[in-house]
């Protein structure tokens, strides 16, 4: 299997779980402070929206690439 058609398969995938889910949360830690043996942190829930158009794109860009021919050299 060629890499154009692995990137392909891979952008339709990720489209298809961008509009199934339609956003993810990550946690991200901070460190605040650190007084001696003390260590201070702070963890922070993020969420991302992933808007409908963008998985959209992401198949249709998939779509594209697995019908696109290679000219011959």
């Amino acid at each position: 299997m060629s890499a154009l058609k692995v990137v392909a398969i891979l952008l339709i995938v990720a489209g298809i779980a961008g509009l199934v889910y339609g956003k993810f949360t990550y946690t991200q830690a901070t460190h605040e402070a650190k007084l001696g043996p003390l260590e201070l942190s702070v963890k922070e829930k993020k969420t991302v929206n992933i808007p409908l158009w963008t998985g959209l794109a992401a198949i249709a860009a998939g779509v594209l690439l697995l019908f696109v021919r290679r000219p011959s050299s």
